[in-house]
């Protein structure tokens, strides 16, 4: 890939507010890393909050309105994560790329609704999957006309309460002949040790998200807020957004430096 691709926003469009204040800052970031592709994300209605309590943010109808103006204000393209397969239309009239959730990966009617809308699709592995299994649901996104793909890895369960990412999967699901980005935030995830919320190991971010573009990831998912300890979604995961363009400082020159001294590996012959 020319760029690197970096998507990246709130977990939660809590309101329109928050969503301006992250869009800006990423905009400026955008502005003055032309190697950047930064796609803006955001949930507006997310429907795979641990406790029926939890916080599921502006909704669709309000939360896609936002997502509109973010869009047209800064010039991103957008995405968000849709729940089933009645949404995909509506999302695809406002978001660029559409995001099928981990948990709903394998859903051939999800994925047949977002192929069908002739939006990018990007799709998380689920925390059941092996990487070698991603590439059903690749040929599954083609054969409903997806044309541009993004697959995401976000750690695998390993036991209860916590995620493993296997470095070994990038090179196996580069396969399949489409990008594949690191989700950094979800892979720090704990789940089930937050009570009614998902626990997290924010300190852990730079050492995965470095390991994973040396493993040769294209680009980036992850989420940002001004506050994260008073975000109302993943609040030990996302990372701050004062940090951030830091951050990727140090992660764009890792990618440029990887790309020159490495040369794009062959897919594997056997299964790892």
């Amino acid at each position: 890939m020319e760029r690197f691709l970096l998507i990246a926003g709130p977990c939660l469009l809590e309101s329109w507010e928050l969503g301006d204040v992250v869009a800006e800052v990423l905009a400026a970031i955008r502005g003055r890393n032309p190697q950047l592709r930064l796609i803006f994300k955001a949930s507006v209605d997310k429907a795979n909050r641990s406790s029926v309590r939890s916080a599921r943010g502006m909704g669709i109808r309000e939360g896609l309105a936002a997502l509109a103006q973010i869009k047209k204000k800064y010039h991103f393209e957008v995405i968000s994560d849709f729940h089933e397969p009645s949404q995909a239309e509506s999302f695809a009239e406002v978001c660029d790329l559409l995001q099928v959730p981990a948990f709903l990966c394998r859903q051939t009617d999800m994925l047949a609704a977002a192929g069908r809308t002739g939006r990018a699709v990007a799709v998380k592995k689920g925390q059941f999957l092996s990487p070698w299994d991603m590439a059903h649901v690749v040929e599954k996104l083609r054969t409903f006309g997806a044309e541009e793909i993004l697959q995401i890895e976000r750690g695998s369960s390993f036991g209860y309460g916590n995620l493993v990412v296997d470095m070994r999967g990038f090179r196996t699901m580069a396969a399949n002949g489409c990008p594949v980005l690191f989700d950094v935030t979800h892979s720090l995830q704990l789940p089930g040790l937050g009570g009614e919320s998902t626990a997290g190991a924010r300190e852990y971010a730079d050492v995965l998200a470095r390991a994973a573009i040396g493993a040769g990831a294209d680009g980036l998912f992850l989420e940002t807020h001004p506050s994260p300890d008073a975000a109302l979604c993943d609040r030990e995961t996302q990372l701050p957004l004062a940090t951030l363009e830091r951050r990727l400082e140090g992660y764009l020159r890792l990618w440029q430096a990887t790309r020159k001294i490495f040369p794009p590996a062959e897919p594997p012959r056997e299964r790892l």
